[in-house]
């Protein structure tokens, strides 16, 4: 590989222009030949049996020039990076000048390199710590929650069903008199005001006693999924089999002993709102430094190339993809379930990324600046700390991770730290939190249709 020229055409935009020596490009050619020899026929001879020589002749000497180019061209433009000492930050664009057996491979490629960037006033910059302390009514509702996980279902035969219920029933779904498809269901289990069910159902199931028939009068939304239906009267033949009920287990030392290893309420109550303030602290210490990041980031000088950012988007957009495989949903589903367009997808993760992007350059140039390092051993015990993590041994972790990454992200981390201990931090209390008037039930309809659906939430289901 021989790097003929590096030119800067733009701001961090370069152009090099690589050769490949022609014995080494005549060999992926032979390469390619005998990867292929066997696929070609030529009239006169039995398929992959004509000579090389007549091959060329009947379909062109570059006939493999394209997979001799695929074979040396990545690695040639990773050693002319090198020597260029450049920094790609772009997938680059390619362009072939010239191609042969006698004389090599010529060519060009345009890519995209990290910004050189600055950061000014970085130390003493000012943030306010606000601290807060673990109320009672914290550690109650805490503990109710802990009720709520640990709660018995029992089936109840002296009631009416109430919200907070889960009615057992079977319904079938009717438009004008004819059942539609997806309109049906037994023995499904409906809890009375999830919303799980079109508005109007769940409400008219309230009241009902176990065995009950009855119908129930809904319509459907104008902007229902199946538009079919969308905005139509229906009528469902609803059957009640079964209130099931919560049972909450009682407040005292014997329900402290089966959820925790205490002995009695009063040191599960302390324990409770022991691990409250640290999860307080934890999310006060949180807010300052981002506090203080989004201050480095407002000095922070330089030109950035928009192809990092959509990196950075390319990976959340990945990352939240996983997340839905993992509900049992993939990107499209949810992108038809929102009725939102790919473009439009992405740029709700811009400015996040945008932010992202900033910061790591930013915190980059104070760990050159302030010449902060980072011993190998921290480095072991970090790779030590991410096999424990992943479950894995810590040889097959330092197969996947490079000790430059993880000394790299090391490095920012205690430049973080850097940006924190030379920081003007001012604490103050927490004022405290006035008891918020009742909702509405309009308004928490409209807070829930800002949620994220997950994948187990499908389109209303009647």
């Amino acid at each position: 590989m021989s790097l003929n020229s590096s030119n800067q055409v733009e701001t961090n935009k370069y152009e090099l222009e690589i050769s490949v020596a022609a014995d080494v490009f005549g060999a992926a050619v032979d390469k390619a030949y005998r990867k292929n020899a066997k696929k070609i026929s030529v009239p006169g001879f039995r398929k992959g049996k004509a000579p090389r020589s007549i091959v060329e002749k009947m379909y062109g000497e570059g006939l493999f020039f394209d997979d001799a180019i695929n074979d040396v061209m990545p690695e040639a433009y990773m050693e002319a990076v090198k020597e260029a000492d450049l920094e790609p930050v772009s997938a680059p664009e390619v362009d072939v000048v010239s191609a042969s057996k006698q004389d090599g491979l010529v060519f060009k490629a345009v890519l995209f390199v990290k910004p050189q960037v600055n950061v000014t006033d970085y130390k003493g910059i000012k943030a306010t710590k606000t601290v807060n302390t673990a109320t009672a009514a914290q550690v109650k509702s805490e503990l109710e929650r802990m009720q709520e996980r640990n709660a018995r279902i029992i089936t109840v035969d002296d009631r009416a069903a109430a919200d907070g219920d889960t009615a057992v029933i079977d319904f079938e779904g009717f438009v004008d008199g004819t059942a539609f498809a997806g309109g049906k269901g037994e023995g499904h289990e409906l809890v009375l005001g999830s919303g799980q069910f079109i508005p109007g159902f769940e409400e008219q199931v309230v009241g009902h006693n176990t065995g009950d028939e009855f119908d129930v009068n809904v319509t459907f939304p104008a902007e229902y999924h199946a538009e079919e239906l969308a905005g139509k009267e229906a009528v469902f033949k609803v059957k009640l089999h079964e209130i099931k009920a919560k049972e909450l287990p009682e407040l005292d030392d014997e329900f402290a002993k089966d959820v925790s290893e205490f002995d009695t309420l009063d040191e599960l109550k302390k324990d409770v709102k022991k691990k409250l303030q640290e999860s307080l602290d934890k999310a006060s210490e949180t807010e300052v430094e981002n506090a203080l990041v989004e201050a480095v980031i407002e000095h922070l000088e330089g030109e950035i190339p928009d192809c990092m950012f959509e990196n950075r988007i390319d990976e959340m957009v990945r990352d939240f993809e996983y997340r839905l495989q993992a509900q049992g949903m993939n990107l499209d589903m949810y992108l038809k379930y929102t009725g939102m367009e790919l473009a439009s997808f992405r740029k709700t993760f811009r400015e996040q990324a945008q932010k992202q992007v900033k910061i790591r350059l930013a915190l980059e140039k104070i760990v050159e600046l302030e010449n902060i390092q980072v011993d190998d051993e921290t480095v072991e015990a970090e790779y030590k700390k991410m096999a424990e993590q992943y479950g894995m041994e810590a040889d097959k972790v330092k197969e996947l991770i490079s000790a430059d990454s993880v000394k790299e992200d090391l490095a920012v981390n205690k430049a973080i730290d850097f940006i924190r201990e030379n920081a003007e931090i001012e604490e103050k209390k927490a004022a405290a939190k006035k008891k918020a008037p009742a909702k509405k039930p309009a308004a928490k309809k409209a807070a829930k249709k800002d949620e994220e659906p997950k994948a187990d939430e499908t389109s209303e289901e009647a």
